[in-house]
């Protein structure tokens, strides 16, 4: 079964530099780094000790408040360094990797007789349940939780990121392995948005609702797909996952090994011969950077692509959840009386000075440079042309700002992460951090309501 859902409002934001489909092989990590930043909200509780030996998938650490949640080691080798901050903080966990890397081997379920409990089970002993997020809140999946649907976004629409198909091919064993057992832990349907007219690996999948996708930006979003198919109540719980993390949750279930391979890419203006790379979660960005070519000293590395990944150095480490790693120009320049004049370069929502909308597949090298200082908000109705949510993007990010929980509960926070409000931030004639407010709003939400 399939249904179209055609997105109309957005902002598609081509770039120079979109990786090449072609794949080599990094070379090996060195060290190998886990960063807690990636699992918002997460209280750790460290299961080994700096100096221990650790083989691939065996745990380094548990979710405090729900210890059977459990996080693994993605390579094999010693733990070097336990990194703390302020009150003794974990802040990331790095391993120094062998030569030979031994894996951790699980007994898998199997998939035919497994009922909920033991799928549940494995998924949490083998570390894949940190893959599996929940709206609202966008955090790590409780799994005492009972779904009322599962939401998978297969269609990529964000500037400079992979490839969804191709990083996907020849992996439909894995992926079905991974819905057969996800389609036990919720009563209700997997709901999976692919592109339409697009030969896509869920195509020939058992056990899914199909949704072909079509628009700019932010079309490829979860959020879009839940918004348009089952839009989310107070008290209703939906989990997301990514399609590269379904791979490896599949293929854990079907071998019993957690693999963390990840096909990544490396794109932006600043490479010179942008591509994919197979490598590992947790490996330094620097084992594949370089080997594509980086044509400019001062750049900006980004663990994600450009409008929702963080600032790294070339020496950081691949996220935990990233699929693409983008390189570009730092704006640390500034252009004497840029305001006052036409500019061709650039990309812009409106028609005002800009001539963007002139050619609208025009690829653009685009920096950093924010083009402005944050200032108050200025009420333009330029969110809305682009923010395809049934929301009123405006008035919830200002009842997040100034802490209004029924206002946020009623404007439709319940649906919406942090990323759904990239694009709005991106076209800010305020400069307002947009994902930061919308992440304070909904933290505020979970304390105080749960």
């Amino acid at each position: 079964m399939s249904t179209d859902i055609r997105i109309k409002k957005g902002l598609n934001i081509n770039l120079v530099g979109a990786a090449e489909p072609t794949t080599s092989r990094a070379v090996s990590s060195n060290v190998y780094a886990i960063n807690l930043s990636d699992f918002h909200g997460l209280v750790p509780k460290m299961i080994v000790r700096e100096g221990a030996e650790v083989k691939v998938g065996e745990p380094l650490f548990c979710n405090k408040n729900y210890p059977e949640m459990k996080f693994v080691s993605p390579a094999s080798g010693e733990l070097v360094e336990i990194q703390r901050g302020a009150r003794r903080k974990i802040l990331s966990i790095k391993i120094l990797a062998d030569k030979e890397q031994k894996t951790l081997e699980h007994q898998p379920p199997d998939l035919k007789k497994a009922d909920a409990a033991r799928v549940r089970a494995f998924l949490l002993e083998s570390g894949c349940w940190p893959f599996i997020k929940q709206r609202p809140y966008d955090v790590i999946a409780n799994p005492d939780d009972v779904p009322k649907a599962i939401f998978i976004s297969a269609y990529s629409t964000a500037p400079l990121a992979a490839d969804i198909n191709y990083t996907l091919k020849g992996k439909e064993k894995q992926l079905q392995a991974a819905i057969d057992a996800l389609s036990k832990l919720t009563p209700g349907p997997i709901h999976v948005g692919v592109g339409k007219g697009e030969n896509s690996p869920f195509s020939g999948l058992e056990g899914i609702t199909r949704h072909q996708v079509s628009g700019p930006h932010p079309a490829g979003l979860v959020g879009t797909l839940i918004n348009r198919v089952d839009p989310i109540s107070k008290g209703e719980r939906v989990w997301t996952l990514s399609p590269q993390d379904l791979v490896i949750l599949g293929e854990t279930l079907l071998t019993g090994k957690f693999n963390p391979e990840r096909v990544v890419a490396l794109a932006g203006s600043c490479v010179k011969s942008p591509k994919y790379y197979l490598t590992r979660i947790g490996a330094e960005i620097s084992t594949f950077l370089y080997a594509s070519g980086v044509e400019q000293k001062n750049i900006r590395v980004i663990n994600g692509d450009v409008l929702t990944g963080s600032k790294t150095s070339p020496d950081g480490h691949l996220g935990f959840y990233n699929t693409t790693v983008s390189v570009i120009p730092e704006g640390d320049d500034y252009e004497l009386f840029g305001w006052t004049r036409p500019v061709f370069n650039k990309i812009s929502s409106t028609r005002s000075l800009t001539f963007s909308w002139l050619n609208p597949k025009k690829k653009y090298d685009l920096d950093t440079n924010t083009n402005g200082e944050h200032r108050a908000f200025v009420v333009t109705g330029l969110y809305e042309e682009v923010f395809p949510l049934d929301i009123y993007p405006m008035q919830l990010l200002k009842a997040c700002m100034y802490k209004d929980l029924d206002e946020m509960e009623q404007l439709g926070l319940y649906e919406v992460a942090p990323e759904d409000f990239s694009l709005t931030e991106f076209i800010c004639i305020s400069k307002q951090p947009h994902q930061q407010i919308i992440r304070e709003g909904l933290d505020l939400l979970q304390k105080e309501i749960g």
